[in-house]
């Protein structure tokens, strides 16, 4: 039977509690969302184990995605928090990590589709840099190993390439992938074999 065993100091353990939420009063009630988000840190310190930290947040006031949370709470509780964000569109992949269980955008992520105590880690299998911060070097140099662009047949430069419409919908299915490596981090057969592997967000 193969024998695992977890890098030193890689269990999480409990972190800082924090709290977002006003006095709130019994007729405003029902104008309020509280939930309890409970985040992954992590220093980038080898000697320093990560820690889950709980916050306590008013998600009424934050807005509608569990990207919205999260720069809630780095502009109001916690300025150290790292994750990465950019389009907050669904377009540059950026901001994927692991929310209860399941890796998806977090700009795309409906705070009603979570649960009533919000999981945010960052996707599994890839070394965390910081936080919810993965390395996507190794992802990316895979990527590249398969040159994903097109390529002339001939070395003609003299005008520039027309492409018909029947080529360009050729296309379609192939480049709506935004390189989030969400897919790649959910699969077994990649986290065990990713030397060989290239993942499904490659192939």
């Amino acid at each position: 039977m193969v024998q695992l065993t977890l890098p030193k100091n890689s269990i999480p353990v409990k972190g800082k509690s924090y709290s977002n939420v006003d006095l709130i009063d019994e007729q405003s009630q029902q104008n309020h969302d509280i939930r309890i988000v409970n985040v992954y840190r992590w220093s980038g310190e080898e000697d320093t184990p990560p820690q889950i930290d709980r916050f306590e947040i008013d998600v009424a006031k934050a807005g509608t995605m569990v990207l919205d949370i999260l720069n809630k709470i780095k502009a109001e509780v916690d300025p150290s928090l790292t994750f990465r964000k950019s389009c907050r569109e669904g377009v540059c992949g950026s901001c994927a990590m692991n929310i209860d269980g399941v890796n998806t955008l977090a700009c795309q992520k409906h705070i009603e589709e979570c649960s009533d105590e919000i999981n945010i880690y960052p996707l599994p299998h890839m070394r965390v840099l910081k936080d919810l911060v993965v390395d996507l070097k190794k992802a990316f140099e895979q990527f590249k190993s398969i040159k994903p662009w097109l390529n002339k047949k001939s070395p003609n430069n003299e005008r520039e390439n027309i492409q018909s419409v029947e080529d360009r919908d050729k296309l379609d299915g192939k480049w709506e992938c935004v390189m989030c490596f969400s897919c790649s981090t959910s699969c077994p057969s990649y986290w065990w074999n990713e030397d060989e592997y290239l993942g499904p967000a490659v192939l």
